[in-house]
């Protein structure tokens, strides 16, 4: 392992190589203009000399085309600028595999927050026992879902992959020929993918990530740690959205969900079936060899037809390999044991499902159709619900949903397809549990969720349609606005002091899986009060769930970047203290979360290994990150003063036509990335609650304005300068983790800002002055926040991230300048009364679309 610093080790492997391979990539002729390559780096000069001066897009893009392409038609013009998003979106492709292929040189892949850093210090501590307890009970599942925060296409993600390996072995030859094929290779989807597209893009990973890190990270625990070769606890597990999250995915239907089950299964009995014909190479003694040759056949022909006649269950099959294991150790010298243990493990870890299907849906469907059902049974006379239902309070509502054992038998007895598939869905949650086994599809997730009634209503449904004599599916509502996070605990008290959910809670270990969502929360409440909110939430529902005896298991729905609570997320669990229940991890990643923190086999593993020892350095050091009553009191004011100016901002009249008409948003639907649509509602008119935080986030981010992220910071810690009380928020800086990760967060979203890119919008006579709130809110941030952390610069304390970041930003400055380009003439052509369907403004539009792709792929590491 080099002992150089981080950041020398990232300008050695990261950036000399980007350096090189980006030289010979820019002598590639992709296309009839052999010149692009050529331009582009005159271009991109232009772009930082005229920034430097105060130019504004439209004049760098018309100097630069003056300069060194005079004579080129305005035709021309045009193609060029669509060959340089080519050539910087295959940059960012580039740039995203050199820094994989270095990962394991730029990371310390057995420093802080590794098992074996970990293992090391509790032996030295004289704490391996206390370990050894704390990984029995303690779990990480990380949930992928099909958000769309990532532009690659399947194609494209292969080439990366390929690429990174060429780079790992120096090999210029392949290198070369995989530029070609990047060259070729389109990078924009014409159709919108099918949720079953998107489950099948993300089992890439299950198979050829997490399939092989999982079994590494559980094999090194259970031999290093334990020190044996016995079943325990199995730490990591995954779960899976695509497929099963139907909230504001009118395209998800059961059949859908039913599908993706099947691809999880057959996705899974392959990686078996490949271990069995390794393993059947090497185990050809006698005894073994016949057993282990009808285990390869069985799963085989199970593989490729899941109704076959021959098969066995997991637990059969996990029996008849420790049967085998049993010989090998008896009669052959345990000769390639820990082969065969490799494989029993994976099986306990995966199961036959791979990983568990979540079904999400809104509560306000929920409410709709269980309106329906109700009526339909009290009309048909074969219900035992009261004819006044719908008049009744909400407690006495309750109260008969705890005890309804009606049958809905006839799921086509209703008409409304919105009602069929919601109960068809639960039908088939009972299906995946036989085929796939429990973990198949055991949760059910309720967004929206504002009152018990929400999870009641869901829970007589489960009984109802499907689970009438055993639930074996855990309700689990997801708290999200700032309002819904502060009522969580007594919806919650409401739900433990229900006789019948209480003896389900118990049925189920006692526990109660509470889902908080991150995105939504910072949309609506800004960053600092959306990380509060949900920071006393969880203490307060630790609290509730305690007194009653029942272990809440916090699952956060949380995106790439800080804005949607991302960031250094292990950071963030190994600084919550011991008033936040922590016997598990859970948590969402989506995009290009996924192939940054987890897409490689290396960063898949140190990740992983981030995450579990985050969450036990939490445990053991859990005291030492008690917030005290005094620090609290500032954090509170920070919230609550922060929250109020983000409020006012958003209520500002230019808020919503500031976002409809100078940034990015309406394009997001353009894109086809994502199956779902990009706003909730069907309204034209832009209507803030309709929002998806994704473009919402997402058009700040492409602005360079990343508001979601700081906005507000910089004001409630101005107050406190404002009245001589710096000191109370230096003391909290120093003393609470929370508040210092955060911050560190905040930071990142502060260092991926460029206001001279959106500088000319400062003269604009209508968006000017709203264009300077946010300008001086960011100011005022950046110098509070230097102010508070003694750094000279942001990330200071971060040099390998922050060098990083400015390269990704640096190779897309010519690509958001042509964007802010493409937008200025779309809105000075819509002033001039052009026609919606112009042939010109229709030109402008693809070039704002396309290019949206390459920034949000550049921004890979803000997860």
């Amino acid at each position: 392992m080099s002992v150089e610093p981080k950041l020398t080790r990232f300008k050695q492997s990261v950036l000399s190589k980007y350096q090189i391979y980006n030289s010979i990539f820019m002598t590639l002729p992709f296309d009839a203009i052999t010149k692009t390559g050529v331009l582009l780096p005159l271009f991109h000069e232009t772009c930082e000399k005229g920034f430097k001066k105060g130019d504004d897009p439209t004049t760098i893009v018309d100097t630069f085309f003056k300069k060194y392409q005079a004579r080129r038609t305005k035709e021309s013009q045009i193609n060029l600028l669509f060959r340089f998003i080519q050539y910087i979106e295959r940059q960012v492709v580039l740039f995203d595999a050199i820094e994989d292929a270095a990962f394991p040189i730029v990371n310390n892949m057995e420093g802080i927050g590794t098992l074996r850093n970990l293992k090391e210090s509790a032996t030295s501590e004289n704490k391996l026992e206390e370990l050894k307890n704390y990984l029995e009970e303690f779990k990480v599942r990380i949930v992928l879902t099909a958000h769309p925060t990532q532009f690659y296409p399947g194609s494209v993600l292969g080439i990366i992959t390929d690429l990174t390996k060429a780079i790992k072995n120096n090999d210029l030859s392949e290198i070369n020929n995989l530029f070609a094929q990047l060259g070729k290779t389109p990078f924009f989807k014409h159709e919108k993918p099918t949720p079953y597209d998107e489950a099948k893009s993300l089992i890439w990973y299950l198979e050829n990530v997490f399939y092989t890190s999982f079994g590494e990270i559980y094999n090194y625990i259970q031999q290093n740690i334990y020190d044996d070769s016995r079943k325990h606890n199995e730490i990591i597990n995954v779960g899976f959205w695509p497929g099963g999250d139907r909230d504001g995915n009118p395209f998800v239907k059961p059949d859908t969900t039913l599908k993706v089950a099947a691809k999880l299964k057959q996705a899974i009995l392959r990686k078996y079936y490949g271990d069995l014909k390794d393993l059947r190479r090497k185990l050809t003694f006698r005894g073994v060899e016949d057993r282990i040759i009808k285990l390869e056949t069985t799963l085989y022909n199970f593989s490729i037809n899941l109704d076959s006649k021959d098969t066995l269950t997991s637990k059969e099959l996990i029996k008849e390999l420790l049967s085998i294991r049993d010989v090998v150790e008896k009669d052959h010298q345990s000769l390639y044991i820990s082969e065969l243990n490799n494989l029993i493990n994976r099986i306990h870890l995966f199961g036959y499902y791979f990983g568990t299907l979540d079904i999400r849906q809104d509560s306000r469907i929920h409410h709709s159709v269980f309106t329906t059902v109700i009526n339909h049974l009290i009309e048909t006379g074969s219900s035992s619900f009261p004819n006044n239902y719908h008049d009744l309070s909400e407690n006495e509502q309750i109260e008969i949903l705890s005890k309804a054992n009606d049958d809905i038998n006839d799921l086509d007895a209703f008409d409304d397809e919105m009602v069929c598939n919601t109960l068809k869905t639960i039908s088939i949650i009972k299906d995946i549990q036989k085929s796939n086994g429990e973990r198949g599809a055991n949760r059910y997730i309720i967004s929206n969720n504002q009152t018990a009634l929400n999870v009641m209503q869901l829970f007589a449904m489960l009984k109802m349609v499907a689970f009438k004599d055993e639930l074996t599916v855990d309700v689990a509502p997801l708290f999200e606005t700032i309002p819904d996070l502060e009522n969580a605990p007594s919806v919650m008290e409401q739900l433990y002091t229900n006789e019948a959910y209480m003896a389900h809670l118990r049925s189920r270990g006692s526990k109660q899986t509470i889902m908080l969502g991150f995105s939504d929360g910072t949309k609506d409440g800004g960053y600092l009060m959306a990380n509060w909110g949900i920071y006393k939430a969880k203490e307060l529902l630790t609290e509730m769930s305690r007194k009653y005896d029942i272990t809440a298991i916090f699952f956060d729905g949380r995106g790439g970047p800080p804005a949607r609570g991302g960031g250094k997320t292990h950071q963030f669990y190994s600084s919550l203290g011991p008033t936040i229940e922590d016997k598990e991890v859970q948590l969402t990643i989506q995009g290009q979360t996924i192939s940054s923190n987890f897409g490689t086999l290396d960063s898949s593993k140190y990740n992983l290994e981030q995450l579990i020892s985050s969450g036990i350095k939490n445990r053991i050091g859990g005291e030492a990150n008690k917030m005290s009553a005094e620090d609290k009191v500032v954090m509170a004011d920070l919230a609550e003063s922060s929250y109020q100016t983000y409020k006012d901002f958003k209520s500002h009249p230019m808020f919503i036509p500031y976002l409809e008409r100078m940034s990015t948003l309406k394009y997001y639907a353009k894109t086809n990335i994502g199956s779902r649509p990009s706003k909730r509602g069907t309204s034209d008119k832009l209507i803030f609650s309709d929002l998806r935080a994704i473009p919402f986030v997402g058009s700040w981010s492409q602005l360079k304005q990343n508001v979601p992220g700081f906005y507000g910071v910089g004001t409630a810690l101005k107050q406190f300068e404002d009245r001589g009380e710096f000191e109370k928020v230096e003391q909290l800086y120093k003393n609470s983790k929370f508040f210092k990760t955060l911050l560190e967060n905040s930071m990142m979203s502060l260092t991926k800002s460029f206001f001279d890119l959106t500088k000319y919008m400062s003269e604009d006579e209508e968006f000017g002055g709203f264009w300077n709130i946010i300008h001086t809110e960011y100011v005022t941030t950046k110098r509070l926040l230097l102010k508070l952390t003694g750094y000279k610069e942001l990330m200071e304390n971060e040099p390998s991230g922050k060098a990083s970041i400015e390269v990704r930003e640096s190779i897309v400055l010519p690509l958001l300048t042509i964007q802010q380009y493409a937008l200025k003439k779309i809105q000075e052509l819509e002033k001039a009364g052009v026609p919606a369907d112009d042939e010109e403004k229709k030109i402008f539009e693809k070039i704002v679309t396309r290019s949206l792709f390459g920034n949000i792929n550049a921004s890979r590491n803000s997860a």
